[in-house]
């Protein structure tokens, strides 16, 4: 008697749903996680504008504020109701890059942090962009985003608010300023650390990359 073949093993239901809604997603570029990351983008010049067209510190450093309290959304948002996709993978950090940058040569103009300070802060995003860029050109896979270095950077978009909003001679202002400096030496730490656990991630990010190309 010949015996029927075993049936295929599949994935529970749930674990299969998830896969195929991951799967669904990836390609897409009408998500929530990358309109929410597009609304914040759309919000700098909002805050450049406050800052220097209509002289609204307080309200600018507000926005900025606001802007750094919301970088977990999109991500959260994304991983959550699976709607991660390759857009929203490279939107996201060039967002917290750009966000960073404005944050700080605007904060530099107004006076509220010295020069060497805001330019460690330009030379680790500096560094991190142009190492994803090479990386990329290189055919490496793509490198995620490590927690350490979103912490940094939160920390860092906590702390240049901060620092705009103490930019005056008030009493609060002074303290505030004192709680700008704790924020934002952590974050900057936190920040250079983490580029340093970028170069075992990259080697390994072109050994698979260049499998990957030979495998095909």
């Amino acid at each position: 008697m010949v015996q029927a073949a075993p049936a295929p093993q599949h994935a529970d239901g749930p674990a299969l749903a998830q896969e195929l809604a991951s799967a669904g997603t990836e390609d897409r570029i009408l998500t929530v996680p990358n309109l929410v990351t597009a609304v914040r983008l759309a919000c700098v010049p909002l805050f450049v504008w406050l800052l220097f067209g209509a002289h609204q510190q307080s309200a600018a450093a507000g926005l900025l504020a606001g802007l750094g309290a919301t970088d977990w959304v999109d991500g959260t948002v994304a991983r959550h109701f699976h709607q991660v996709s390759t857009l929203g993978k490279v939107l996201d950090p060039t967002a917290d890059r750009l966000l960073v940058a404005t944050a700080v040569l605007c904060t530099v103009i107004v006076g509220a942090v010295p020069p060497w300070f805001a330019a460690l802060t330009v030379a680790r995003e500096a560094l991190v962009s142009g190492a994803v860029l090479l990386l990329a050109a290189l055919g490496a896979k793509r490198i995620d985003v490590l927690f350490i270095g979103k912490a940094g950077t939160f920390a860092l978009m906590a702390a240049y608010p901060a620092f705009l909003l103490a930019h005056g001679s008030a009493t609060w202002q002074g303290d505030l300023r004192s709680a700008a400096w704790v924020i934002g030496l952590g974050g900057l730490c936190l920040a250079w650390v983490a580029a340093g656990r970028y170069l075992p991630e990259a080697r390994a990010a072109l050994v698979a990359g260049r499998a990957g190309r030979a495998a095909r």
